[in-house]
């Protein structure tokens, strides 16, 4: 696999529409294969992902989204819900085997949350870049109803909605132009 900067960053581009170009479960299964690896606190892992492609779940999933988001979500082949796993803790004897790290979060749910929140955002970040250097391209965004999203797709576990990503291969001539981003001096500052 030969990934490139621009394949990843600089030439990527969040997409507004999508080709009619499918994508395989195959490809579903080697771009989770890649996000996996990215590094999470304590190698928590409390990402959880749902991958709408069906055309019943799709339905559910516009049902949920804003008005502005609708026509992605259904040119999209995919539509991934990257979900926060609030029982993350019971997995940490597996993941995490060295050492008790369970009792550094258990009944703290402050801290739980915001662990959950930070490193599945870590993760749906890590399936952004997975995908793009799997050549898909993506669309993050987070203008959704949380509680209906969660009911139709989360209902009975302990994972809430985090953000939701549209993958498939984008059409360029939806793009708007490139915005600009903060300069160095603007976002950074040495120490």
């Amino acid at each position: 696999m030969n990934v490139t900067t621009e394949q990843l960053f600089t030439q990527a581009r969040s997409q507004n529409g999508y080709l009619p170009t499918p994508v395989p479960d195959t490809q579903l299964h080697a771009l989770y294969e890649l996000l996996k690896w990215g590094p999470t606190s304590a190698n928590s892992s409390p990402a959880r992902f749902v991958f709408v492609r069906t055309p019943a779940a799709r339905q559910q999933l516009m049902d949920c989204v804003s008005a502005g988001n609708r026509a992605k979500v259904e040119q999209a082949p995919v539509t991934v819900i990257i979900g926060m796993c609030m029982d993350f803790i019971d997995k940490l004897p597996q993941l995490f085997p060295h050492t008790d790290a369970r009792s550094w979060f258990a009944g703290q749910p402050a801290l739980i949350e915001a662990t959950a929140f930070r490193n599945s955002s870590l993760q749906g970040a890590y399936l952004m870049l997975a995908a793009r250097s799997l050549g898909l391209d993506c669309g993050p965004m987070s203008g959704f109803d949380a509680a209906r999203l969660d009911a139709a797709f989360w209902a009975g576990s302990a994972v809430r909605s985090n953000f939701i990503c549209t993958l498939g291969h984008g059409d360029a001539s939806q793009l708007m132009p490139r915005s600009p981003r903060l300069a160095f001096n603007e976002a950074c500052r040495l120490a």
